[in-house]
């Protein structure tokens, strides 16, 4: 190909996978209230932006140690460039590394994978569904998934073009540098799993030991020691390694350990990958032309099935923690739907088309869950949004001038859609001489009521907000006692 048409080439499968991206991903994004552990990754990013302490995540007014800010940091970024706080910017970041790992396949990987294995390793990563599910929402998984996919990408393409050894290292340790700082370490079993697999195969370890590679651990490393050094210097440096330490020795003890979900674990994994994992029984890696693929496609295959057993078995394992292998699977079936190494069975095989046709249809599922599904999702679920019914009912009795205090409330994601603004105190104690609206859990209700703090004023409660875990707490108003 000439420069002119290979540039138009990836000019046009880069154009592709993003109008695959926007109809799957944009529609309805932030049309579905917060929910889980999203206003984990929201909260903290609010009080970055209005504290300016970027380097202490808190929840509740206390400091979060349960997970790096990466995700913290981003969903600030979109609430600032964009100038608005609402659901579809606080998810934006988690879309937009889901498009960074596709637009790496059909640009990066592209030499590698062909123009036509790169562009279906694209479609393959953006229409699975559990990237789909997660990549609409503002967690961790997204994100997490993405850096170690695009380490992987980075790093195999370029050894398989034969780059020099700092070319395959250093991009690589930046994205795994940035994964540190987006979950922790995890992501480097699937990373390795990967190299090690692909350098056995070809017999090159020499890789392995080049300074390049040791140098790319020391930036990995210094990537997340930039944060955590100055975490430890601004907390409790002990409760934070307590804590640290407990994330994985806690999954490997896993004391609330149950058989019926843990053995239930691989299958749940598998089912992420749908409908594309359809698909890996028929693969014939002999029907690949050149020996090179067929090493490659038996070192892949090796390096994905390790790390993704050796998770799911561990006791306290959960199904999303092997979604870092959505990647090189991605690869893989894209480098097997390009090579024609899919053996179907001979009635099927009366369609020369059959396998453009799946591709199509699974592609189009895709398409159809993004722009049909959650758009009529949001539609049905518009009334039963708990948080927003929460924070509605607060915000009726709470004028947006007045400061509304939340008494150690822990985790509240009902606070994202709260219009006045929120302060965190400690006990009831921490209030204010002239607080006039503040929050309590139910456990403390009658403390509050019995309060001679504010005398001859009195706290009457004057409503009850759950959220949607059902955790109740009561809004109280400071008033004279005999106002009604």
């Amino acid at each position: 190909m000439s420069i002119e048409d290979l540039i138009h080439s990836r000019f046009r499968a880069v154009a592709t996978v993003v109008l695959v991206w926007a109809v799957v991903y944009l529609p309805a994004l932030g049309s579905i209230a917060i929910k889980g552990e999203e206003g984990r990754r929201i909260l903290p990013a609010v009080q970055m932006l209005e504290t300016g302490n970027y380097i202490v995540p808190q929840v509740g007014g206390n400091t979060y140690y349960r997970k790096p800010p990466l995700v913290n940091w981003l969903v600030a970024v979109s609430f600032k460039f964009c100038g608005v706080r609402n659901e579809w910017t606080a998810r934006l970041p988690s879309a937009l590394s889901v498009l960074a790992v596709a637009v790496a396949f059909v640009t990066v990987a592209c030499a590698s994978l062909g123009s036509r294995g790169s562009i279906i390793a694209a479609m393959i990563w953006l229409t699975n569904i559990g990237i789909i599910e997660k990549g609409r929402l503002i967690e961790i998984e997204a994100l997490y998934v993405s850096l170690c996919g695009l380490a992987i990408i980075f790093w195999l393409s370029f050894f398989l073009e034969k780059k020099s050894p700092w070319l395959m290292w250093l991009p690589a340790s930046v994205f795994l540098g940035l994964g540190l700082l987006a979950k922790g370490p995890t992501h480097l079993l699937f990373f390795y799993g990967i190299v090690i697999a692909v350098l056995a195969c070809f017999k090159d370890w020499r890789v392995l030991f080049h300074p390049a590679h040791f140098v790319g651990l020391v930036v990995m490393v210094g990537i997340a020691a930039a944060w955590a050094i100055p975490f430890l210097n601004s907390t409790t440096s002990q409760v934070a390694m307590d804590k640290w330490s407990g994330q994985y020795t806690g999954r490997l003890k896993s004391s609330d350990f149950k058989f019926s979900d843990w053995i239930q674990n691989a299958p749940r994994s598998l089912i992420h990958f749908l409908p594309w994992l359809l698909l890996f029984p028929f693969a014939q890696f002999s029907k690949l032309q050149e020996q090179s693929d067929q090493r490659l496609a038996r070192a892949l295959s090796w390096g994905i099935a390790v790390p993704f057993l050796a998770v799911n078995l561990v006791p306290g394992g959960l199904p999303r923690y092997s979604m870092p292998a959505i990647v090189p699977a991605s690869w893989l079936l894209g480098m097997i739907c390009a090579g024609n190494a899919l053996q179907f069975p001979r009635l099927w095989m009366r369609d020369a088309r059959i396998l453009n046709k799946i591709v199509a249809a699974f592609v189009g599922l895709g398409l159809v869950i993004g722009a049909i599904g959650y758009p009529v999702t949001a539609i049905v679920l518009k009334n039963r949004q708990q948080v927003k019914k929460a924070a509605a009912g607060i915000n009726a009795l709470v004028p947006p001038s007045e400061t509304l205090y939340a008494v150690n409330p822990d985790y509240q994601p009902v606070f994202f859609y709260v219009k006045s603004p929120v302060e965190y105190v400690r006990d009831l104690e921490s209030l204010p001489s002239n607080v006039r609206y503040f929050l309590v859990r139910n456990n403390n209700e009658a403390r509050a009521v019995a309060a001679q703090k504010w005398a001859p004023l009195r706290a009457r409660p004057i409503a009850r907000v759950r959220d949607y875990s059902k955790r109740e707490m009561v809004l109280f108003e400071v008033a004279p006692a005999d106002e009604h």
